[in-house]
């Protein structure tokens, strides 16, 4: 039951840490050491051929969007720093809710909540939302650490808001859809939603206490001076409605209609993941013309000093991705399916203890959504072996695949957020993720499991 796949991962997150953490290594050359770490294990105990490993993994990696999206986003992220447009759309920010302490890391949760809900994507989350609220919080004095923890925390709230896409996922599963109705799903996932916002707005609160926040009591602007002053710093937030726009609701109907009058299934959607970051990098030269340079040999130079930006998240990212579909082919994703599949014949304590740590280990290095789709059926089934009912079965599940971007040391969103914010070392916000964010959120879907925790509708 226990494999290759399993002990590949375990292995591979223990190098991970101990390439980074005890031998102050980058993180990018820890992932890079792990990868190659894998494919020997699995050249030399799983039977595969390295170079046909390494292609596998190499070849998904250069095939994920967020990789190249993520890079999109440092340079989206260099842009507003270089025309200030963030200090104008701050001030704005500060106008409404400078005063409270600690204000922008509400706002921020609170937008990873109502993100997350569009975009089903925790990268997608931690990079839209953290690419306005990162700047913003670091202005109103959080450090870099605190902000990146805070939106890479966050990064899969959406998931237990619904409509999130894994919650559309399991009610696409039969053997869910035969005993759940979307309501009674909806309706006990959003109390249960709001559960979860509350604790983490509890966080943010703690850590502006902690951190000696203090509320911005002066040189703030009325809501309408800070508003005359520095109106056009809106127009970025349509770097986030166009593609919205094109994606959701009757406008992206229309535009699908359109587009596939003539040619049937020309057009299906959107990666707003790829399009955000290119049309806010857009509006913000658009609306900071001026500050930017006026010549070819001024954008060159400003192009270049942005490169060593990149390299650190690429390479995170590119490795994290190789690595899990590495793992993907050492049978990792079998062995938790046996793991699952074996649960029936023990105790109700065993079944759920099991099913969060599974459920856990693989939403680390897999995105919510792929984990959804690899457990959702069998987790939904082994809790439903021990009585539970359908709908508290898949409002635990979505709150451990929601811990998708607080898993260290392989969730893709704490790098997003990291190469946003501008922190070199993101092993420094491990710990905080893991205790503040990751297994509060464990808990209480283990408290839901056990039936402690009561779920509408259950």
């Amino acid at each position: 039951m226990i494999g290759i796949g399993i002990i590949s991962l375990l292995i591979y997150i223990a190098a991970i840490l101990v390439i980074n953490m005890v031998c102050k290594r980058k993180m990018a050359e820890a992932m890079l050491w792990s990868f190659l770490l894998i494919l020997a294990i699995g050249g030399l105990f799983g039977g595969q051929s390295v170079p046909a490993l390494a292609q596998t993994g190499i070849k998904a990696a250069a095939k994920q969007e967020v990789v190249y999206a993520s890079m999109a986003f440092v340079f989206m992220a260099f842009m507003m720093d270089k025309t200030g447009v963030i200090g104008r759309l701050v001030e704005i920010l500060n106008s409404i809710l400078g005063r409270l302490p600690g204000g922008s890391g509400y706002v921020s949760t609170i937008a990873s909540a109502l993100f997350g809900m569009v975009s089903g994507s925790g990268s997608g989350n931690a990079s839209a939302v953290g690419s306005i609220t990162i700047p913003w919080m670091k202005q109103n004095g959080w450090s870099t650490e605190r902000a990146t923890t805070i939106v890479a925390g966050n990064a899969g709230l959406g998931m237990i808001f619904p409509p999130s896409s894994s919650m559309l996922l399991l009610l696409g599963m039969e053997v869910i859809a035969a005993e759940l109705t979307s309501n009674e799903l909806y309706v006990g996932l959003m109390c249960a939603g709001l559960v979860a916002l509350a604790y983490r707005l509890a966080v943010v609160f703690l850590y502006a206490k902690k951190d000696g926040l203090k509320a911005n009591m002066g040189g703030t602007d009325t809501v309408g001076a800070a508003f005359r002053k520095n109106a056009s710093s809106l127009l970025i937030f349509l770097g986030i409605i166009v593609p919205l726009l094109f994606q959701m609701g009757p406008t992206g109907n229309a535009i699908k209609a359109t587009l596939n009058a003539h040619t049937e299934k020309s057009f299906s959607s959107i990666s707003l993941v790829m399009w955000i970051p290119i049309m806010m990098t857009f509006f913000t030269i658009v609306e900071g013309w001026k500050y930017l340079p006026h010549s070819f040999g001024g954008w060159k130079d400003m192009i270049k000093a942005s490169a060593p930006k990149y390299s650190e998240v690429g390479c995170l990212l590119f490795f994290a991705f190789a690595a899990a579909s590495v793992l993907t082919k050492l049978g990792l994703q079998e062995e938790f399916t046996a793991v699952f599949e074996s649960l029936g014949g023990y105790s109700a304590v065993l079944v759920v203890l099991l099913i969060a740590v599974v459920t856990t280990l693989m939403v680390g290095p897999f995105t919510g959504t792929a984990s959804t789709t690899a457990l959702g059926a069998l987790s939904y089934a082994a809790l439903r072996s021990i009585g539970l009912a359908p709908v508290a079965c898949c409002v635990a599940f979505l709150f451990l695949v929601s811990n998708e971007g607080c898993i260290p040391p392989n969730s893709a969103p704490i790098y997003i957020a990291s190469g946003i914010s501008g922190l070199n070392e993101p092993s420094r916000i491990f710990k905080n993720l893991l205790l503040h964010y990751a297994l509060p959120v464990v808990l209480i879907a283990v408290l839901i499991m056990l039936g402690i925790f009561p779920v509408v509708g259950a």
